[in-house]
Parts: C-alpha cells; structure tokens; sequence
C-alpha cells in the first residue's frame, strides 16, 4: 500500500480527515444539497467545500457525476502520496477497480424529473455517460492513462472493500503491478433519503446530527446517509522497493461471502461475515490471535451491531475480548459503496503512526454489544494487523487483512 486519496465528510484529503478522526469529530449536519425538510431523515454526512477544479479539469468535471468527481480526486491524492506521476505509470500494467453502491443517482433522478416534468426532448444529453456505475473508474482510468484492467464492483456496502481485494487478486494472480482501488459514492438525492427512510434504515435524530450516528449504543435508531470516496494505491511489493516507494503496509489476505439469508438482514449469528473473517486470516497466513484490531462495519442500526459483535465472537473466540474495535461510521456516517475505501484508508493510518480512532457516540453501550469499541476517545498503541470488515444488502461480506510490514 504505497498511496492514498480521500474525499468525505471531515476533510478533502488524507491529513484532514485522519486528523479529524483523530480528534472525534463528526462531519454530521442538516442537509443543504437537496430540500429536505419534509424528509423523516434531515441530516447527512455532506462533503464540504469541495472543488472539483482544484485537481482536475473543470470543463471535464462538468460532465461527470458527483461520484465520479470524487473518484478522480481522490484518486489524484493517492497518485501524488505514492510518488508517482501520470506520466511514470506503466499504462498497461496499471488498472482501477473501484466499487460504488448506486452509481449516478443524482443524475438518474434529475434525468427521470425532466422526463415526466417536461417530456423525452428535455432529458439532460450526458444523463446515460453520468449515471452508469462503472463512470466513477472508468473516468480515473482515462485520466490516469491506466490500459490494464478496469473494473466497477456494485456489492452494495460492501462494493469498496471487495474492490480492495480484487485489485489485491488482480497484483498476486499477476494482471496488473500497481492498481488504484477503492469506492466513490454521492447517494445523498431527495430518492436516496426517501427510499432509505421508507424501510426505516436511517437514523431521525435531527435535533442532534452530530451525535446521530452512534454504532454500538443503546440509543442507535439508524444509519446516517453519508458520501464521498477512498482510492488507495496498490503496488506490487519488489516493484514498490525498488522504485523506493514509501510502504504504508501490506494487504495480507482477503475474502469475500453471502449470507443468502435475506435481502436487508445479515444472517442473525453473524455466520456469513464471521466466516469472510476467518477466511481471509487464513489466506494472509495467520491466526485470529495475530490480529489487533478490527475496523467494523459498525452502521448504528439495532440489526447490525449486535450480529457483527456475534460474528467477532465467533471468529475470534476467547481473542474477541483483547481486540480494539472502532467504528468511524460514528464520525462520517456510511458512505455506502465507499465506505469500505474510506474505512481502509483510517485502518491503513492506524496501522502506520500506531493510533486506534474512536467510535464517538457511544454512551450507553448495548449490552448486547460488549467488546471494547473504543468508546469516544481513540488510543495509542502498536497495531501489528487489523481486520476491515464490511457487509451489504443481499447479504454481501467482504474483509481485507492489512498487516504491518
């Protein structure tokens, strides 16, 4: 792991967000890109102060959906902290994988708006090349000059971590040397919110944004909609060394499975991502007890906390109660298909300066949740592996074990 970019809700690039993190800061507020105020949910994890222009080209960024826009962006960051330049990439060894849970569903919805509002003739032109899913990669390929292999992941919350792991699959199986890999997602849409709310998903605290999102307490009563994007840069190991590339860590194992349990429900014991678990331990060539710490899934909805907590007792057993536990959804909120990336990019920084971030929020600990969820305020302490877990709709699990090297 040679490079890393971010776009979210607490900072536009690595130093701000982790520092953020860091610190326990929510980037939770009321929502101002659409209207919102008869919505049941009113806040959400906006992305602020962004300018696509300070990057890329801003006649080119027009054309783009806002996912898109932050797939590049970041994934620029994460060019320049590797050390590399477009111009010093080996076009066809390097390819971008990047996940996403719902694509361009901005411009999907401002495309059907115009149809039934004012008829076929009226439809945006670039609502098609704005809303496919595979935009998002498919764009920071072009602007990379990556000719390898390109590909967009749509597993749902899982969607960025299991890009993390393909692209790992893509450099051992000798498809590519170096790949940018991540998610990228800007789901917060008038249908997004609605949708998500309909099915009682979403957290309706908007009196207290910030102290919303609260993974792992009594008091959660849903998510937080949230949106931005991760890209890290994945690089071959002798190739990074001898191009004396900074090495942030090593991806030692991953896996990916399906509960197919049910369409929004995870399995009710945890089975299925207990099982990713153990899976992609045994594929870095460990054992559970060599793991210090997990990056959780971590949503704050009453459904998600307390399966994960089984499923980290039944991967980990007795090993459960030593490891630390965080959840920077408390901070962000879920960015969907980028929250895995996100989650990545913190796990990464964790590992590197030796710093656990909280779960902020977390007052009144569910007594089903009782591991140590390092509650609202992080800890120094060496971190040798860790464990990136993610689960999505449709029973989607994907974890990615990150060792320091």
């Amino acid at each position: 792991m040679t490079g890393l970019g971010v776009v979210s809700p607490v900072g536009n690039d690595v130093p701000e967000f982790w520092a953020s993190l860091k610190a326990g800061k929510s980037g939770i507020g009321p929502i101002t890109a659409v209207k919102a105020d008869d919505m049941a949910a009113r806040i959400a994890g906006e992305v602020k102060d962004f300018d696509p222009g300070k990057r890329m080209d801003a006649k080119e960024a027009k054309k783009m959906d806002r996912f898109s826009q932050f797939a590049v962006y970041a994934g620029l960051e994460a060019l320049a902290d590797a050390g590399l330049s477009k111009e010093g990439l080996d076009s066809e060894r390097t390819g971008v994988c990047l996940g996403t849970g719902q694509g361009g569903s901005s411009s999907i919805e401002e495309g059907v708006a115009r149809l039934y509002e004012r008829g076929p003739g009226r439809v945006p032109p670039l609502t098609a090349i704005k809303a496919l899913a595979n935009l998002g990669a498919a764009n920071l390929a072009i602007y990379l000059n990556a000719t390898g292999p390109s590909q967009c992941l749509v597993t749902a919350c899982a969607a960025g971590t299991d890009a993390i792991g393909t692209a790992y699959r893509w450099i051992a199986d000798d498809h590519a040397d170096l790949v940018f890999a991540g998610g990228s997602e800007a789901s917060i849409s008038r249908l997004g919110i609605a949708s998500f709310s309909m099915i009682q998903a979403l957290s309706t605290r908007n009196d207290e944004p910030e102290k919303a999102s609260r993974p792992f307490d009594k008091d959660r009563d849903g998510f937080v909609m949230a949106e931005g994007a991760g890209v890290l840069v994945l690089e071959e190991y002798e190739a990074a060394k001898a191009r004396g590339a900074r090495i942030y860590c090593e991806i030692a194992g991953f896996a990916n499975t399906c509960d197919a349990h049910h369409l929004t429900a995870p399995d009710p014991e945890g089975k299925g991502v207990a099982r990713a678990m153990l899976l992609a331990i045994k594929d870095a060539g460990m054992k559970p007890e060599d793991i210090d710490y997990i990056s959780a899934h971590g949503t704050s909805t009453p459904m998600n906390d307390p399966i994960e907590t089984k499923a980290l007792k039944h991967a980990f057993g007795p090993h459960a109660a030593k490891l630390k536990i965080s959840s920077i959804k408390s901070m962000i909120g879920h960015c969907m298909g980028a929250a895995g990336a996100l989650e990545s990019v913190a796990t990464v920084k964790a590992i590197q300066e030796g710093y656990i971030p909280p779960t902020i929020n977390l007052d009144n600990p569910d007594p089903e949740c009782d591991l140590d969820y390092v509650p609202n305020k992080g800890i120094s302490m060496p971190v040798r592996a860790a464990v990136k877990n993610s689960m999505g709709f449709g029973g989607q699990n994907a974890v990615v074990v990150f060792k320091r090297i």
